[in-house]
């Protein structure tokens, strides 16, 4: 079994649990590659004297079993474009806030360890989605796992969105920009645009305006083998265009074309791990003082 690791930072509390990764790893002869930036990180605060492999790319995990992400749900975002489609299993271990992606905690190291050797967990299938748009800004990095966004740039005035439904047009939004969104990111950027929660394997996309400007529009979801087609209009020369975290300035004279990936991220789900109750802790349902 080999295993690649992969974070960015850690607050000084979480050392410690770097260093009970590595020992536990190294105790259970399990062989280990860490991302050559987070090791650069790491290293003034490990307490390991195993000489340690780095990694820097998507060409250097042939042989590797498992990934994990280290840090909070933007981290494990970052590891989409670095397995690609390879099909790895990546599980996320939570050091940072919300933590909806993210289903391991640093409490128990050894546990979590033996889950996996054990093959103790549950693969979580979670679809992408897909840009194709002239010009090949994105390279082979483009997909996204929690949303596509077109969005006005700077402060510039909203702009118009012309959206196509398979060949057909759906709607011209006025507005701030668009949140084109999978089940995974319901629960991110477009709920925080009151977009609708969507379980993971529902099979579909939500389309989400941000601050339209007419007051009857709303978010709207279509099955996921729909393919979305989007003509930007604007008094710019330019509008912004993120993949998850990573953006882009595009030529207002851009078409882009939206779509289910042809490839999947595989989640790796430990057993105490439900979604539902994920989702009642993190948004705080049911805190009612009528419920206790």
């Amino acid at each position: 079994m080999k295993i690649a690791i992969y974070g960015n930072s850690l607050t000084e509390n979480y050392f410690e649990f770097a260093n009970q990764l590595f020992q536990s790893m190294q105790a259970n002869e399990i062989e280990f590659i860490v991302h050559v930036k987070f090791y650069n990180y790491l290293k003034p605060h490990l307490n390991f004297s195993k000489e340690i492999i780095t990694f820097s790319s998507n060409e250097d995990l042939g042989e590797v079993s498992y990934l994990f992400s280290i840090g909070g749900d933007g981290t494990l975002l970052e590891t989409v474009t670095l397995i690609k489609d390879s099909g790895i299993p990546v599980l996320g271990i939570n050091t940072g806030r919300l933590g909806f992606l993210t289903t391991a905690t640093t409490e128990n190291v050894e546990q979590t360890i033996q889950d996996v050797i054990n093959k103790s967990y549950k693969l979580d299938v979670r679809s992408l989605l897909s840009l194709e748009i002239d010009g090949d800004v994105f390279a082979d990095d483009n997909y996204a796992l929690n949303e596509i966004t077109l969005q006005k740039k700077d402060t510039s005035s909203m702009i118009t969105i012309n959206a196509y439904l398979d060949g057909e047009y759906l709607n011209s939004y006025w507005a701030d920009g668009l949140i084109i969104s999978t089940p995974t990111g319901s629960t991110a950027y477009s709920l925080s645009c009151n977009g609708p929660i969507i379980l993971p394997r529902s099979g579909n996309i939500i389309i989400n305006p941000i601050a339209p400007h007419n007051l009857n529009v709303r978010p709207l979801v279509v099955p996921d083998d729909s393919e979305l087609v989007f003509k930007v209009e604007g008094r710019t020369e330019n509008f912004l265009v993120a993949l998850d975290s990573r953006s882009e300035s595009i030529p207002i004279s851009s078409e882009l074309r939206v779509k289910k990936a042809e490839h999947n991220l595989n989640l790796i789900r430990l057993k105490q791990y439900e979604f539902l109750n994920t989702l009642r802790s993190k948004l705080m349902w049911g805190m009612d003082k009528r419920n206790y």
